[in-house]
């Protein structure tokens, strides 16, 4: 090969280039601020950069999403505890809506706030898998590989983390029907 640097830029741009945005999306289940999923698909992509020459061409989805573990891995090493949540992401959270009437707001303030504290009362773990699954739109394999678990642990986490959530919003008065025996 006459010029490595131009096979490995092919390379980057075939393989890379394309799965930004998942990485993203994946990004930002993980760290859940903005700026942080931007500098981990950054890191991803450097990484990926200098190991792109290695790759084997397949499965190139895959192949991101563990790089991009082994670097959040690294940087929660690395970083210290957050102190504080954006304040403005909050603001911007709270804005009304256009169109709706007061006792839409009301009703939809009451229910998204009894959603994200289902949510937020879930164990990391499980707060991971429904963001993989239900907002990034991954597979349960996709989830798996990025979490670097058997796609059936993904699977049992979902379901109890649904089951949680729901319990939750039942115990709230939030759906319509009450809570069965046994359901916790």
């Amino acid at each position: 090969m006459a010029d490595p640097d131009a096979h490995q830029q092919r390379m980057f741009t075939q393989y890379v280039l394309p799965e930004i945005e998942v990485l993203l999306r994946v990004a930002m289940s993980l760290t859940a601020q903005r700026a942080d999923a931007e500098d981990l698909v950054q890191d991803t992509l450097l990484r990926a950069y200098r190991a792109v020459g290695r790759f084997d061409g397949r499965h190139p989805r895959a192949w991101l999403l563990t790089i991009m573990r082994h670097a959040e891995v690294s940087r929660r090493r690395q970083r210290r505890p957050r102190l504080l949540d954006d304040p403005d992401t909050e603001l911007e959270r709270l804005s009304p809506a256009r169109d709706a009437t007061p006792e839409e707001l009301v009703v939809d303030t009451a229910f998204d706030e009894a959603v994200d504290a289902a949510f937020t009362a879930l164990p990391l773990r499980d707060q991971q898998v429904v963001r993989l699954v239900h907002v990034d739109g991954l597979s349960y394999a996709e989830a798996a590989r990025v979490l670097d678990v058997p796609k059936g642990t993904v699977m049992s986490r979902l379901h109890r983390a649904r089951r949680r959530i729901r319990n939750q919003l039942l115990a709230a008065g939030r759906t319509g029907r009450e809570p069965e025996r046994g359901e916790a």
